[in-house]
């Protein structure tokens, strides 16, 4: 299983039996409005507080995820999952009352590949029949923890991003019908030494480029392998310069489709959104809600997802420390059925 240095391939193809989304209001305004399942139409959600509100897109997603796989949780051996906020509270409190045998994981907007790669290889290696995936990001929740409360109303700069508000789930089981994982390739931290919270892209762009370049050398494979190759987060200024270092690197991206789940999220300029979209919720959305819906189809046959993270906390950010990244990369294929 494992290939190489630092990629698996799952011989018997794990299988993604059902995907679940949920999102906020600014989401289910966007260009991929049709491709969710549930969407909020305001951020409380009903709830007292937006950490509450993250939680019960995390529960929504999951539940909904298990009901379209026509599963329970009796019928699910693991759930993984993480998010960004402090102790992964979100997620670990979604788990509470999804009531599975929890694995909780942290690689801040990576989240969403890295459970996806867990999650196959369990399943792969015959550790479990069924096991839930999912992550979730909430914009108040996310900006008051690493940058400004929105109540303050704080002006970002062009580089920074609006972090999703968001869940997304997928069960992951042993045999069906449904799009197949056959590879993923985990991530080394890169740090450039950039300090900046509300440059995000910038920092996370080295560690999509080293882990993607990992997977090719590892599996030996050229990009057009893939139909599409896309990356978690990067937005506008992170994915100029991951096309940079490809250039500078001689990797030849342009075998295939090059794409940013930042820049798909959102229509930038109409909605105002700066550089693009962030959060764990953004990659983990545009992937169980967009991409594999045409994966099924047969519209896409080959995807690479390559989820990236900014690792720093605000206590790291207090005491200067620079901002250490990383991305993890999931191969994903049309089952053929």
């Amino acid at each position: 299983m494992l290939k190489g240095h630092q990629s698996w391939t799952f011989e018997n193809r794990p299988v993604i039996l059902s995907t679940a989304t949920v999102v906020g209001p600014e989401e289910g305004q966007g260009p991929l409005q049709n491709d969710f399942d549930v969407v909020h139409s305001d951020l409380w959600m009903g709830q007292d507080s937006w950490e509450k509100a993250e939680k019960k897109m995390m529960e929504e997603a999951g539940q909904l995820a298990m009901k379209k796989a026509n599963l329970q949780a009796g019928d699910i051996q693991f759930h993984i999952g993480g998010d960004l906020m402090n102790q992964i509270i979100s997620t670990s409190f979604a788990a509470r009352t999804l009531a599975i045998p929890y694995l909780g994981i942290f690689g801040a907007c990576s989240t969403s590949m890295e459970g996806l790669a867990i999650g196959s290889m369990i399943v792969n290696s015959g550790g479990a029949k069924h096991v839930l995936s999912g992550t979730c990001s909430h914009n108040c929740t996310v900006e008051k923890q690493f940058r400004y409360p929105t109540e303050y109303g704080s002006q970002k700069p062009p580089t920074a991003q609006t972090t999703a508000t968001g869940a997304g789930a997928c069960v992951i089981g042993k045999q069906g019908v449904g799009p197949v994982v056959t590879s993923a390739t985990i991530g080394k931290v890169v740090d450039m030494g950039l300090t900046d919270p509300f440059n995000m892209g910038a920092a996370m762009a080295p560690a999509a480029v080293d882990t993607i370049q990992a997977h090719f050398r590892d599996l030996k494979r050229e990009p057009g392998y893939y139909d599409l190759i896309v990356t978690g987060d990067l937005a506008a200024v992170g994915f100029d310069i991951a096309n940079e270092l490809f250039h500078k690197h001689h990797f030849p991206i342009n075998q295939t489709k090059y794409m940013d789940c930042g820049l798909l999220l959102y229509d930038r300029e109409k909605q105002g959104m700066q550089a693009g979209a962030s959060g764990c919720g953004c990659s983990a959305v545009v992937t169980y809600g967009s991409l594999l819906k045409k994966v099924r189809s047969g519209e896409l046959k080959r995807i690479l997802v390559v989820a990236t993270g900014a690792l720093l906390s605000p206590l790291s950010y207090q005491q200067n420390e620079s901002i250490p990244c990383i991305a993890h990369a999931v191969a994903i294929e049309n089952g053929g059925n």
